[in-house]
């Protein structure tokens, strides 16, 4: 892409500087993944990308399309894999931290059962951790506030009441990954993440469909009333806070949190707003296993990482609006 030399110099300058490290980020043809893959090569790092190029969240094209603009870099190679029955055992030789970002993410659906969920995120989860065990790896893995249940508010001491299959299979992930540490020698980090969204976010989730529905003039499905809260946080945000993470070798658990806490029907409002068009909205029921508020305090993540979100809400659905329209202009509406 047009920076591709400006990123190419500054990543020699800054290999020059510390040495590379290198990274295998699994489901790295993702929406977070992808944006930790590029920042991590931005910064001069090595990047083994693992992928299963699965489609319950994604058309194919738009992950293919992701890992080929991550090829673009000279340090990046990746790997088809189904983390469920594939080790990655065979690709960990000099790799200083796996980041874990596979997962069957999303409240239940027709393409999502709780079998998935198990399959996806704790057998998945638990075929890496015996992978990394040999390594020295330290590990990265995403988890999410959906562990808390309904109302996610506050530090990472409120209790785990998960409301949903997809919250309990990563309650019972990150219990894998807590026993890993306890039981070995290995370091892992453990990232509890509120609400990502931003440019390339997954196309089943809200601010997606609104950007959807709004550039096409079509009617926007609202679950619920529309003041269910959340913490946002910016993609580039929980990126940073993830590439923090792998450096950092520390094991912990930590919130990770945007600055605002916003209505559903507010965000609504920012991205009609972006558009200049005025929202038509269909309200339908409630989903069962949807979160009512979060607001999460990521204090600790402050301390032990010196992570701090920057991205406001405005600035942040402004970007993922931008690309929105990019991406509808780029197909000729094909969708």
């Amino acid at each position: 892409h047009s920076h591709g030399a400006g990123h190419r110099e500054a990543a020699v300058r800054a290999r020059a500087r510390r040495g590379m490290r290198t990274y295998l980020v699994t489901g790295s043809a993702g929406f977070i993944g992808s944006h930790v893959a590029r920042k991590l090569l931005t910064d001069g790092d090595r990047v083994i990308g693992v992928d299963g190029l699965r489609t319950e969240l994604y058309p194919a094209r738009d992950k293919r399309r992701r890992h080929n603009e991550l090829a673009s870099f000279e340090h990046f190679e990746s790997h088809l894999l189904d983390l469920r029955g594939t080790s990655i055992r065979p690709h960990l030789a000099g790799v200083d931290a796996v980041i874990h970002l596979g997962a069957l993410a999303g409240i239940d659906g027709p393409r999502r059962s709780a079998a998935a969920y198990q399959q996806h995120n704790v057998d998945a989860t638990a075929l890496v951790l015996d992978a990394v065990r040999t390594s020295g790896a330290h590990l990265v893995h995403a988890s999410t506030s959906s562990v808390y249940g309904a109302s996610a508010v506050g530090d990472e001491n409120q209790p785990l009441l998960p409301v949903s299959a997809y919250g309990e299979s990563k309650v019972r992930a990150e219990d894998l990954v807590q026993s890993y540490v306890s039981q070995s020698s290995g370091t892992a980090t453990v990232l509890r993440l509120f609400s990502a969204y931003g440019p390339e976010q997954r196309p089943d989730m809200a601010y997606a469909a609104a950007c959807r529905a709004l550039i096409r003039g079509l009617p926007m499905s609202i679950t619920g009333d529309g003041t269910q809260s959340r913490s946002n946080t910016f993609v580039t945000d929980v990126a940073n806070a993830v590439v923090l993470a792998a450096r950092s070798r520390i094991s912990a658990t930590l919130n990770i949190a945007g600055p605002d806490s916003v209505r559903l029907i507010d965000a609504i409002d920012i991205i009609a707003g972006e558009l200049g068009v005025t929202p038509r909205l269909e309200f339908v029921p409630a989903r069962g296993g949807d979160q009512v508020q979060t607001r999460g305090d990521s204090t600790l993540a402050h301390e032990l990482l010196g992570w701090e979100p920057t991205v406001s809400i405005r600035e942040g659905l402004a970007a993922q609006v931008a690309w929105a329209v990019d991406q509808f202009e780029a197909s000729g509406s094909r969708r």
